[in-house]
């Protein structure tokens, strides 16, 4: 699986280019599924934000209002209650896998529960488009700083790349470049703090950070 890892989706000109290159293909002909799971592990999202994901609200645009060929929406959590037979075709289908932001141990939980963590390195040509905790899921840890949902047992995750990732640098007051010093002292790894204009391509274990933005590299 190739992976395009952000702080806040496809929101500037360079990650866009980024996201072309690995599609290889226009996004107008590519088809792609919305994972909205996580947001439902954390205290701050809930039916308002899943549904500006999915409108046509401004933030959209970074994410799943890029003009792609088609749209659907895999959520993770009714996955085991249908049958793999139909739903492993939609996901092989697929161009490209949108995963939003939430809570990222709630979306490793459903992703190992549902089957999708399995089967990601069957789909060496899908492209996983990460928006915050979308992107956190993949790397081994998220520090306890960022563990938001009651019934995660630790703060690891899928550790499909070696590094962890501090998103939303300078986008909050809780995520400053002090916070995210502290994080990663705590993490004792390799790590990336970045911007909602940066974002971490990875191809096969090749790492490569696009920015318009800030960012820095910890380890």
């Amino acid at each position: 699986m190739k992976l395009l890892l952000t702080s806040g989706g496809v929101t500037n000109p360079s990650i866009h280019t980024a996201l072309v290159q690995l599609l290889n293909k226009p996004l107008a002909q590519c088809h792609a599924l919305v994972v909205p799971t996580a947001q439902w592990g954390h205290p701050m999202c809930g039916p308002a934000s899943v549904h500006d994901l999915l409108a046509a609200v401004p933030d959209s645009r970074y994410l799943s209002g890029l003009g792609w060929a088609s749209l659907g929406v895999l959520e993770l959590t009714a996955l085991p209650t249908i049958g793999a037979e139909r739903w492993v075709p939609w996901l092989r289908e697929a161009d490209v896998l949108l995963v939003d932001g939430g809570d990222a141990t709630y979306l490793c939980h459903w992703m190992r529960e549902s089957g999708l963590a399995d089967l990601l390195p069957s789909l060496p040509d899908t492209v996983w488009v990460g928006v915050s905790a979308g992107s956190m899921v993949m790397t081994p840890r998220v520090g306890e700083y960022f563990v938001e949902w009651p019934s995660a047992p630790d703060d690891r995750t899928l550790g499909v790349v070696d590094f962890s990732i501090f998103p939303h640098l300078n986008a909050f007051p809780t995520n400053t470049p002090a916070h995210a010093d502290r994080w990663a002292a705590d993490l004792g790894g390799p790590a990336y703090a970045i911007d909602e204009q940066t974002a971490i391509k990875v191809v096969d274990g090749s790492v490569e950070v696009v920015s318009e933005g800030e960012w820095k590299k910890f380890g």
